[in-house]
This record gives structure tokens, sequence and C-alpha cells, in this order.
């Protein structure tokens, strides 16, 4: 019995696989002709053996601006042209009905994201400032499957 423990114990580093993809939760704050928290789920994906990786996210933003509280559904993509180092640069779009903004920034350790931008208005809602500008956000993604 012993001997088939230890054999286990050895043949196990053999079996375990470490993640191929994050999955979870993202929170962050916008300034972009106003302030907005932005609340959804993610999903990284390394490639190339984790020397890139892409992003998908998808969003809520929510606002309140001249008296109105909205809820803005927001996509983006992130490409991440690295992924040897613990800060790490990126490249991002986000499309709303009302604005498509790129981004540049960096991610620390794909968990904390600092990005800048400036966004383009596509439609500005009736009784509604456009959304438009330079951007700054701040958001932090919460990996459910990291360990």
């Amino acid at each position: 019995m012993k001997k088939f423990l230890f054999i286990i114990t050895l043949a196990f580093p053999l079996l375990a696989n470490a993640q191929d993809f994050l999955v979870g939760p993202s929170v962050a704050y916008q300034s972009q002709a106003g302030n907005m928290l932005k609340v959804g789920g993610y999903y990284l994906q390394p490639l190339a053996g984790n020397a890139v990786g892409i992003k998908l996210e998808a969003n809520a933003n929510l606002a309140y601006f001249r008296d109105q509280f909205l809820v803005i559904p927001e996509g983006s993509f992130t490409f991440y042209p690295t992924f040897n180092n613990l800060i790490v640069p990126f490249v991002e779009g986000e499309l709303t009905p009302y604005t498509a903004t790129p981004k540049v920034g960096l991610s620390i350790a794909s968990i904390v994201e600092f990005g800048f931008g400036y966004g383009f208005d596509i439609k500005t809602k009736q009784d509604l400032k456009p959304i438009d500008g330079f951007s700054f956000s701040l958001g932090f993604n919460i990996p459910l499957n990291a360990f």
C-alpha cells in the first residue's frame, strides 16, 4: 500500500495542468464625460504559449448624468502583447451604443489595470449629454479559477 501511494504521489504532478484561461467578475471606475462605475465579467485567454493574450469583457456602466440614473451596456476587447513581466502593456477597444473608446494602459498581473483613451461619440441619446472625450479608468479583475 505504501508503494502504491508513493507511485501516485510521484505521478500526480504529471497529471496536473495549469489554468489555460482566467474568468471572473470585473469592477472599474471610469471618468469620461462624468463618473461611471463599470461592473461585469471577463474571459482572458493566453495565446502562443503564454506569450500574448486576449481578454473579452461585458460590462454594465452605471452612471448618474443630469439627474438621470443610467445603465449603459458595454463590450470590450483587450490585447496583451506580452505576458512575460508582472507589469504588461495593453491595447483595448470599448464599444457602447453611444461611444467607441480606444485605450492603452498597463496591467499588473492582469488583476489591476490602468487605462487611458479617447471616446468618440457614435450617437447622442436624447436628453443626455454626449459621452465622449478623454477617458481614464482603474479596474480590478478578480480571477475565480486562478488557484
